[in-house]
Parts: C-alpha cells; structure tokens; sequence
C-alpha cells in the first residue's frame, strides 16, 4: 500500500490527529527517523498515522506528518426515530452490512490489509457512507435523540422538527474544522501535492469541500491503490 501512495509524491502528509499534538508527532518522528522508535510499544502504534504517516514521511525524505485533525464524537446511533426514518435505517444498515463484514475477513487474514483499504476508497462505497451519514438523514422529520447516543458536539438547541437536518450539522462541524485544518497546514508548508489519511467516513465530505475550492484538485486514493476483490462490494452496484 505504501509503495502505491509513494507514487503519488507527496510532499506533504497529513493524518488524524489534533494540531496539540504536533510537538508529540514530531519528536516521535525524529526517533522513527533515527530507528531509534518502536512502534509496537506505543499504545496506538498500528495506526495508519504511523505505519502509513510515518513510514510514508520517513521514505520520501519529508520532514513529518502534519496534524489536522478536530475531535469531537456523535454516534451513528444518535439517530433513532422520526418521520422517514426508515429511509435513513435502511441506508444505515446498507452501510454496515457493506463495511462489517469487510473488517471481519481482515481480521481473519482472508482479506489483505491493503485490499480492505482500496476497498474502502471505491467511490461506491465511499459514496454510501457519505450519503448515508450527510444527506438521508436530511429527510428524517419531528424526531428525537437517543439518550444512549453518543454526542460532544454542541450546536445549541436541537430543533426537532429537523432532527436528521441537525444530525447532519453535528458530522458537518467536524469536518468543516477538519478541512479549515487541512487549508491552514497546507498553506504554512506550500505543499503542492498532499495526502491526507482518514477514516473513511470523511472522505466524501473532505473531498466534496476541497473539490469546491478552485485552488485544490481532488485526486481519490483509488486512483492508485487498485484491487481485485471490488466484487466484494456486489451490494452496492
């Protein structure tokens, strides 16, 4: 996977973690750098900002990782009654009955880590999850939130008469804070091309924010991270 991202020449990576920890980023990745770093003792050290970032950095001779990230946390089970709301149940579960059963075979080795992650940058796949999370739930109407959902976000008083709309605007806080991120890293370093590495539940909304600004041009991870297994994704055609 890493030998196919390289072909992109990135010169600058960006992952999820929160500017804060800028300082802690690059003084692990000096260690790294020096071989001097085991990522099996850090507590995260499989992560993609580490076996990906890091390593990706390290190769092509790039100074670190920049950190863009915004926390903030809103299950998907926030969401859970309203008019219309099966609309967005059944988006949902498209959604989980897709990607779950994808990271059950990667756990079991039937399915290689590289081709579990080009499967989840396959526009199809990509598309669902981002219509699932930012547009259906638009169409759920005079509802109301779990109180088991798990929410830190705080946009104010929850008009419930829109309630999918304001579930919406609870994910979209988050990346647009992401993207703002992206845009103020991007310009203190005037990279030209860079890789940014997230979960894929940001990357339709990522993408959509930076297709829309004339100073970027959006390349997907699919272009170079290819796979034989999409028949996987059949569900979705």
């Amino acid at each position: 996977m890493r030998q196919q991202l390289s072909r992109f020449r990135p010169d600058a990576i960006m992952v999820e973690a929160e500017p804060a920890e800028q300082g802690r980023l690059d003084s692990l990745f000096a260690r790294y750098q020096a071989g001097q770093l085991d990522l099996a003792a850090l507590p995260d050290g499989r992560s993609e900002r580490y076996q990906v970032g890091f390593a990706l950095a390290k190769e092509l001779g790039l100074p670190g990782v920049r950190a863009v990230d915004y926390y903030a946390a809103t299950t998907q089970s926030l969401l859970q009654s309203g008019t219309n709301y099966d609309a967005f149940a059944r988006d949902l579960r498209l959604m989980q009955t897709t990607s779950r059963p994808l990271k059950a075979l990667v756990q079991h080795d039937s399915l290689s880590v590289y081709d579990y992650i080009a499967l989840a940058n396959q526009p199809a796949l990509v598309n669902l999850i981002h219509r699932a999370i930012f547009n259906t739930p638009a169409m759920v109407t005079d509802g109301a939130f779990s109180p088991q959902g798990k929410n830190t976000v705080d946009l104010g008083p929850v008009d419930t008469a829109y309630i999918g709309a304001h579930y919406i605007s609870l994910f979209y806080n988050r990346n647009l804070k992401i993207y703002s991120n992206i845009l103020r890293a991007q310009q203190q370093s005037q990279a030209k091309r860079v890789l940014v590495i997230f979960g894929v539940a940001h990357v339709g909304v990522l993408q959509e924010l930076l297709a829309a600004n004339p100073a970027y041009e959006v390349t997907p991870a699919a272009a170079y991270l290819k796979t034989k297994q999409k028949h996987r994704l059949k569900a979705l055609r």
